[in-house]
């Protein structure tokens, strides 16, 4: 399953949540919630993130500023 750009993944591997931000050849190109750098994923290992998980990596990133650790 080819997944959209921009979509928000889950990936079972790195048990990281990602945004898709393109494919290139067998796998899936994702950049962390807030930015930061892209790794590549397996699409297989992939599943669409829950409204839970997008939730955590939003409070995660907008504590994560508010602290300072991010520009």
């Amino acid at each position: 399953m080819r997944r959209a750009v921009g979509s928000y993944v889950f990936d079972a591997r790195s048990g990281r949540l990602g945004v898709v931000m393109g494919h290139e050849g067998p796998y899936v190109q994702l950049r962390p919630y807030g930015g930061g750098r892209e790794w590549d994923a397996d699409p297989a290992e992939l599943r669409t993130a829950t409204p839970a998980e997008r939730l955590r990596a939003a409070t995660a990133y907008a504590n994560a500023r508010s602290r300072g650790e991010v520009p």
